[in-house]
């Protein structure tokens, strides 16, 4: 899950390249909402998916657009996957052989999808997570978006009651980019465990695909994402904000 020209510089050896914009729908202003069905399919035919399919996901950033297909995988209902601690970066760090240049081009399969709601969390579900302590809306975005220094909607701010975590909080820039140690100690210093409904988010679920990858990882039972993240949320008027809390 990289841009073209990061994966002709190195991927892994046979790895099916992914592109970013192939896992959002690209429509303004929520341009990182999930990809219409259409959209679906051509992708998954486009990679040879097939359902029998052990399927492991990595970037060059820690888990952010890992996460986000990872996240779409458990959409279309395929529970079959794992995530390559630290991506790229750590497979290179490990001494690990690279290839260039065009990657493998499958043979396109006829696939037949069916969406998965559960791990989808919508505007409304937001609203309704607003004040339940069984509940915890987690925001990755970083603090300056969080408090409303810096702007990146109509409305800057953010949901009443949100938890600030941020998502590169959870990566090790001086270990490649692999997950933190003790990360389930550090989420739970924020009031995030297993105990809590989450929903995460941040501007276009991008970072939140990371947060969402980690809920899983840790097997929280109950772990949604925002798809239409603070991009929709920051733009419509009939939405609560917090700014400076």
């Amino acid at each position: 899950m990289v841009e073209p020209a990061s994966y002709r510089a190195a991927h892994l050896p046979g790895a099916i390249l992914v592109e970013p914009r192939e896992l959002v729908c690209g429509i303004a202003p929520a341009t990182g909402r999930l990809p219409g069905p259409e959209r679906l399919t051509a992708l998954f035919s486009r990679i040879g998916y097939r359902p029998d399919l052990d399927i492991v996901a990595c970037d060059d950033e820690g888990g952010g657009w890992a996460g986000r297909f990872l996240w779409t995988l458990d959409v279309i209902g395929h529970r079959n996957w794992g995530y390559l601690n630290g991506g790229v970066h750590a497979w290179i760090s490990a001494g690990r052989r690279v290839e260039t240049g065009a990657g493998p081009y499958p043979v396109p399969t006829r696939v037949s999808l069916e969406i998965d709601t559960e791990p989808i969390a919508e505007a409304d579900d937001v609203v309704n997570a607003i004040g339940d302590s069984g509940q915890v809306i987690w925001d990755v975005r970083s603090a300056e978006e969080f408090h409303g220094l810096r702007r990146a909607a109509r409305r800057a701010g953010h949901i009443p009651g949100a938890v600030n975590l941020d998502w590169l909080a959870l990566k090790n820039p001086y270990d490649s980019q692999r997950l933190v140690r003790d990360i389930e100690g550090l989420l739970s210093r924020h009031g995030i465990g297993p105990d809590k409904s989450i929903i995460t988010h941040c501007q276009t679920h991008h970072r939140s695909g990371l947060s969402y990858l980690v809920g899983r990882l840790l097997g929280y039972p109950n772990i949604r994402a925002y798809h239409g993240s603070w991009s929709e949320w920051g733009n419509r008027d009939d939405l609560p904000v917090t700014l400076n809390e």
